[in-house]
C-alpha cells in the first residue's frame, strides 16, 4: 500500500501532517509523532507579538539600565516569561532537526510585515524544511474595506517568499467575499501551499466577573465538511498544493481530504484529545479502508471527488443547499 504523497515540493510517506500546537514545543513529542507515524511536523507558531514585544520590552530595559549600574543586565526581560521567544524558537527548530528525520515546519502567526523578513531568514537558517505563514487577522475597523484586508495577507506572503527560499505555506481564514477569488491571488502571488481553514477562537462572556474569556474548543469532525468542499472546488484550478486542517479525527476523514483534492491532512484536536499514539491508528484505518475498497495508493484517490470529477458538480453549490433545506423533516 503506498500512502506517499507530495507537499510544498517535499516527498512524505503519508499525508498526515501533526499541525500546530502547544505538543511540539517539547522535542520528545516530537520523536513520539514520527514514532507514531506522522510524516511531517508544522511547529507551534511563534507569534507576531512576541517578537514585537520583547524588542520593545528589551529596548525600554537597555535604556533604564544607561542610568543604573555596570550589572544592568539584570533588567533584561526573562524570555521563559514569553514562553518561547524567537532565540528559543530557533534553537528548537534545530534541535528538532537533529532528533527526527521528517520534515519540520516553521509557524509564524500575525499579519503585519514588520519584520517577519528577518525572522523568516532564520528560520530557514535553523533547519526548517519550509514555512507556514498562519494569518491570524479579525479586521474590526469599519473603515477598512475587503481589497485593504486582502492585500495585508498578499504583502505579508511576498514579503516572506522574497526573503527565503525554502517553500511557504499561507493559512487562511473562510471569511472572505470571494474565498475563491483570494486563494486564487494567493496561488499566483507565489504561494507554494494554502491550509485551509484556521479556526477563528471566539471568546465567551463571563456574566459573574463581567469580563471577557478566552476559550478554547477542540474540533470534531463534523467542522471538516467547511475545508472538504472548498478544497473540492479549488482542486486542479490552482498551483499550489493544498491541507486541509480542523476536523481530521480518523482515518475516514483523512481519506475525504485526500479525496476532495488535498495532499495532506493536518490533525492537532485529535492527538490532544486521544494521545500522540492515535496517529498509528488513523494510518491504521486508512490502510484498511483502502485494501477493502482496492485502492493502491493516496495518489490514485487525491482529488477523486473534486468538483472536477464528480458526476454533478452542482452538488458542491446551491443544489446541495436546496435539496437539504427542503427535506430535511423536524421532529414532532
Amino acid at each position: 500500500m503506498d500512502l506517499r504523497t507530495n507537499y510544498l515540493g517535499m516527498e512524505l510517506k503519508n499525508p498526515i501532517v501533526v499541525s500546530p500546537s502547544p505538543l511540539t514545543e517539547n522535542l520528545d513529542n516530537m520523536k513520539k509523532m514520527e514514532d507514531a507515524g506522522a510524516a511531517a511536523i508544522v511547529m507551534h507558531s511563534l507569534f507576531e507579538e512576541q517578537i514585537t514585544f520583547m524588542s520593545e520590552d528589551l529596548n525600554e530595559n537597555l535604556q533604564q539600565g544607561t542610568m543604573s549600574f555596570s550589572e544592568a543586565l539584570t533588567f533584561f526581560p526573562e524570555e521563559q516569561d514569553y514562553k518561547m521567544g524567537p532565540d528559543s524558537y530557533l534553537e528548537h527548530i534545530r534541535k528538532a532537526k537533529e532528533m527526527v528525520n521528517i520534515p519540520v515546519i516553521g509557524s509564524l502567526n500575525g499579519v503585519s510585515v514588520g519584520g517577519w523578513q528577518d525572522i523568516a531568514t532564520k528560520i530557514e537558517q535553523a533547519g526548517a524544511d519550509a514555512l507556514e505563514l498562519n494569518v491570524y487577522y479579525i479586521p474590526t475597523n469599519p473603515e477598512q474595506d475587503g481589497p485593504h484586508v486582502e492585500n495585508l495577507y498578499l504583502d505579508l506572503m511576498r514579503e516572506v517568499k522574497k526573503a527565503i527560499t525554502i517553500p511557504v505555506a499561507v493559512k487562511i481564514g473562510p471569511y472572505f467575499s470571494s474565498t475563491a477569488n483570494m486563494v486564487q491571488k494567493l496561488d499566483q502571488a507565489g504561494a507554494d501551499g494554502l491550509v485551509m481553514f484556521n479556526r477563528f477562537y471566539q471568546p465567551d462572556l463571563d456574566l459573574d466577573n463581567l469580563e471577557v474569556k478566552p476559550d478554547l474548543t477542540l474540533s470534531s469532525s463534523w467542522e471538516l465538511r467547511l475545508a472538504l468542499r472548498w478544497v473540492a472546488i479549488l482542486y486542479s484550478r490552482i498551483q499550489a498544493d493544498m491541507a486541509i486542517t480542523g476536523g481530521v479525527h480518523t482515518g475516514t476523514d483523512a481519506l475525504k481530504a485526500m479525496m476532495a483534492g488535498a495532499k495532506v491532512a493536518m490533525m492537532t484536536s485529535a492527538i490532544l484529545r486521544k494521545g500522540i499514539d492515535h496517529i498509528n491508528t488513523v494510518l491504521a484505518e486508512m490502510t484498511q479502508w483502502m485494501e477493502a475498497h482496492e485502492y493502491e495508493s493516496i495518489a490514485q484517490m487525491q482529488g477523486s471527488l473534486s468538483q472536477r470529477n464528480c458526476p454533478n458538480p452542482a452538488a458542491f453549490e446551491r443544489a446541495n443547499y436546496m435539496k437539504i433545506i427542503t427535506c430535511y423533516t423536524p421532529n414532532a
